[in-house]
């Protein structure tokens, strides 16, 4: 089901919780890029205003359409200029800073669910602050996994040729370059078109959400 059908179908309270969830997960990505870049010595993010937790600094309408009517999309890039890195492991750590702040955000979400519903507090009490935090940790965790994708301009392929041999990662970062949007707007396309391209990831999130309770 796509995210507007639920306003079709009489769910508007549920659809503006996924949306918000959506919002503050894809906020905390771009934040953690922009955070890493500045603590690795670039402050070019920072200068455009996006070392913030502002959502308006992140959000991309267009991209959030999509998501919200085809069920994919995407945030505003974050800027960087990698001649200001001050380590050669930078590039790694500002791409891979996005998912793991996904990763730290799913983990406090749903542990703290889990904590305030087992101390009898009154703010998680109800079905809606469930299904917030459920699916604010969901959402991350998909996030986390999708942007781990080395294709196009994801995440993952600025990561991939750090755990390559410098001839392989040669090749790779050629054939992306050439070939990466198209894989990736290929996968988006059969996506849209009701072939389950990404139900894959969407059922690893989902299974990994019982690991990474604590409390």
């Amino acid at each position: 089901m796509r995210l507007y059908e639920l306003l079709l179908t009489g769910q508007a309270p549920l659809f503006f919780l996924i949306v918000l969830a959506i919002v503050i997960s894809l906020t905390f990505h771009e934040f953690g890029h922009a955070a890493m870049a500045k603590l690795f010595g670039d402050d070019t993010a920072q200068r455009m205003g996006r070392l913030t937790l502002n959502p308006l600094a992140h959000i991309d309408i267009i991209g959030l359409l999509m998501v919200i009517f085809i069920g994919i999309g995407f945030a505003k890039p974050v800027p960087t200029n990698p001649n200001n890195f001050t380590s050669r492991w930078a590039d790694l750590l500002v791409s891979a800073a996005g998912p793991g702040m996904n990763l730290v955000l799913a983990v406090a979400a749903v542990n703290f669910f889990v904590f305030a519903s087992q101390a009898g507090w009154s703010v998680v009490d109800g079905q809606g602050p469930q299904l917030f935090f459920v699916y604010l940790a969901q959402i991350n965790l998909l996030l986390m996994l999708f942007n781990l994708i080395p294709l196009g301009p994801l995440d993952g392929h600025y990561m991939l040729p750090y755990l390559l041999t410098r001839k392989w990662a040669y090749y790779y970062r050629i054939y992306n370059a050439q070939y990466g949007y198209v894989a990736l707007l290929a996968l988006f396309a059969l996506s849209v078109v009701g072939l389950p391209v990404f139900g894959f990831i969407s059922s690893v999130s989902a299974s990994l959400l019982p690991w990474i309770v604590f409390v």
